[in-house]
């Protein structure tokens, strides 16, 4: 009787763990869906097709990659950055990344690189404690005072950025920075599908809140009163 019971045991366990499994996959499922429906139509994969924005928020990311090559999603961004400088998308840059210690910076790093394309230092603003997608569109609308703006990164995280800009009260468009497919970028876009989910969660759920805010220090755009 005890090895029956033992098996109905396993059986019950198992069916149960498929149950679970596939509601998981299922919400998973459900929250992308949303997500890329609300951002779908604010995304702009031409460059030369983005509309005109005062501010684009630049996302930072390791200036190198897993391998000790330069990280080609970096490097994408800052081109694209530059180039809707020069293109007159964008009249401002507000660089956001980590600088959780003296050894790395993410938005020094971006201006010193956009300073070598000859972006002037008073287009830029760097924001020191950008530590997470959603840390960095909270801050841009809370502390720099970002009413509307464009995205620039990639194409698997323009629809969380923008899902986020959008809740934390900004008018936001994404650009996609053009990037050639790299080894291992399915684990980035597996990860953000996830990401997704959990952002629901930071929401409508535990009401995330930045890591740090900090007193307003709106973005004075050239040429304005």
């Amino acid at each position: 009787m005890a090895p029956r019971r033992a098996r109905g045991w396993l059986k019950r366990a198992t069916l149960l763990g498929a149950v679970l499994l596939l509601v998981a996959a299922g919400l998973v499922l459900a929250a992308n869906l949303w997500v890329l429906a609300r951002t779908r139509d604010r995304i702009q994969e031409d460059l030369l097709l983005c509309p005109p924005a005062p501010i684009g928020i630049v996302f930072g990311t390791s200036y190198w990659s897993r391998d000790g090559e330069r990280n080609p999603h970096y490097a994408a961004r800052l081109h694209a950055a530059a180039r809707l400088m020069r293109l007159h998308r964008v009249r401002h840059l507000l660089l956001s990344g980590d600088n959780r210690t003296r050894y790395y910076n993410e938005p020094v790093t971006m201006w010193r690189d956009l300073r070598r394309a000859n972006i002037p230092d008073a287009a830029m603003t760097l924001d020191y404690a950008g530590f997470s997608t959603f840390d960095t569109l909270v801050r841009a609308h809370e502390v720099f005072g970002v009413d509307r703006a464009l995205l620039i990164t990639q194409d698997w995280h323009l629809p969380r950025a923008l899902y986020l800009a959008l809740a934390a009260g900004i008018d936001a468009r994404g650009c996609v920075a053009p990037s050639s497919p790299v080894a291992g970028e399915w684990r980035l876009r597996v990860r953000e599908w996830l990401a997704r989910v959990a952002m629901l969660g930071d929401l409508y759920l535990w009401h995330r809140q930045p890591h740090f805010l900090g007193p307003r220090e709106p973005i004075r755009l050239a040429g304005d009163g």
